[in-house]
């Protein structure tokens, strides 16, 4: 009986916390109608409801299939969707759509997987291999023609007609699965580094990091590298793996400095973005500032972030356009979102905003802890990891910290196919918080 009481009270937890967020997302669709408007629209409250119902819909399904689960990480998930959609929607009315629409699709996804899955998600590590390979014929499919697509001088994208994803996004998944359940079974063997057990895990993350750079993806590069490293330490507890990969690294990362050009690009826009004199501008061909030209976005995302001040303009009352409607600030929905809420919530609501991802990567690493089997405790930490690792590649770079990379920030940023793994993500999470406190 108490624990049965305990499960209730886990997931009446969460629909409290649920509520609070619906709440937020009310007030929040609503200060944008006001700013935008100057009134209060039932429109900006449909929104909220709209979410609401979505979020009840999907505490439910973990009422019924997790009931031991997590109580915080989907209510943290909803309120960054509801930040990220809300600020899309002060973007562009057409985009928040869109959004909505993924989130629908994310949150069914995440339905499906929590009661295809919901007696004992162990059953993956059969098929590590099969996630392996999948990772990365995910990561080929830009590469096929006909159905590959170049955007921004990285071929990350597939469309069939008019349905376009970035196949990317689910391969980041699927390799973790295969690293949790490779490890795992070859642990032990690979603490004594032997070429025949260490072998088949090289095979599949070279292939994965060669497919990534002759795509110019290097957000996704570092972030499946610093996946592979982590995982790999926690798995062997062996830290000169860790020195020697980022070594390895190191002198990658100067060897693709020097050979490749989008590289030198990005890290000559992170140490210099101004420059006094004019230098080559490759998409004009002639000379111009590189704050005008290659670094335009970075250095206008900058100012928008200063321009927040410590208290922000406000939702609503940011300044992303010019007087004749031209975006001050390119892909500022996606790459640049971060700018934009810093813009109108200031230091204080980015800082709370990043505050909730810190929450979210603390709670996936205590379920980590709270696992009682190898492949549960490597899957949540590389599930995490990967979340925190993917949070400060995209921040990171925005901020001038790290060369910018074209990566989203998980479950704000638009784009569908971040979104929707992201959910997986979040089921994974839940499975294993689930399968944890059930056996405590």
């Amino acid at each position: 009986m108490g624990a049965r009481a305990l499960t209730l009270s886990y997931r009446n937890r969460e629909l409290v916390y649920l509520a609070v967020v619906g709440v937020l997302t009310g007030i929040g669709f609503a200060s944008v109608y006001i700013a935008r408007q100057s009134l209060v629209s039932w429109g900006s409250l449909g929104y909220a409801v709209f979410f609401f119902a979505l979020y009840i819909a999907a505490h439910l399904v973990a009422r019924i299939t997790v009931p031991d689960a997590d109580p915080y990480l989907l209510p943290m998930a909803g309120l960054l969707t509801a930040v990220g959609v809300t600020e899309i929607y002060r973007l562009g009315v057409s985009d928040a759509f869109k959004q909505g629409l993924w989130i629908v699709v994310g949150v069914a996804l995440f339905a499906l997987a929590l009661w295809g899955l919901r007696r004992d998600y162990r059953v993956l590590e059969q098929y590590k291999y099969l996630f392996g390979i999948g990772a990365i014929a995910l990561l080929f499919l830009p590469r096929v023609p006909g159905i590959g697509t170049t955007v921004n001088g990285a071929r990350l994208w597939v469309h069939f007609g008019n349905f376009t994803f970035q196949p990317g996004e689910f391969s980041k998944v699927f390799l973790i699965v295969f690293l949790a359940a490779y490890l795992r079974e070859k642990r032990e063997l690979l603490a004594q580094a032997r070429l025949k057990d260490v072998g088949p895990l090289l095979v599949i993350w070279g292939a994965c990091m060669l497919v990534l750079v002759s795509s110019n993806d290097l957000g996704s590069g570092l972030l499946y590298f610093g996946i592979f490293l982590a995982m790999l330490y926690i798995a062997t507890a062996r830290l000169s793996f860790v020195i020697a990969g980022i070594v390895l690294f190191l002198a990658g990362g100067v060897g693709a400095y020097e050979k490749i050009g989008h590289v030198h690009e990005r890290v000559t826009i992170w140490l210099h973005p101004w420059t006094t004199q004019k230098v080559y501008c490759p998409p004009t061909g002639g000379l111009a500032l590189r704050q005008d030209c290659e670094s335009y976005q970075l250095v206008k995302s900058l100012y928008s972030i200063a321009n927040g001040g410590f208290g922000g303009a406000g939702l609503g009352k940011g300044t992303f356009a010019t007087t004749d409607g031209h975006q001050l600030i390119p892909f500022i929905n996606s790459d640049f979102i971060y700018s934009a809420l810093a813009q109108e919530l200031g230091l204080v609501g980015a800082a709370a905003l990043l505050l909730v991802f810190m929450l979210f990567a603390a709670r996936g690493m205590k379920i980590a802890l709270q696992a009682d089997d190898g492949f549960s405790k490597l899957l949540a930490a590389g599930l995490t990891f990967g979340f925190a690792l993917q949070t400060f590649i995209i921040v990171g770079g925005v901020l001038r910290i790290i060369p910018l990379t074209g990566i989203t920030l998980p479950f704000v940023s638009y784009g569908g196919s971040s979104v929707v793994a992201n959910f997986l993500l979040l089921a994974g999470l839940l499975l294993v918080s689930d399968r944890a406190n059930a056996t405590r």
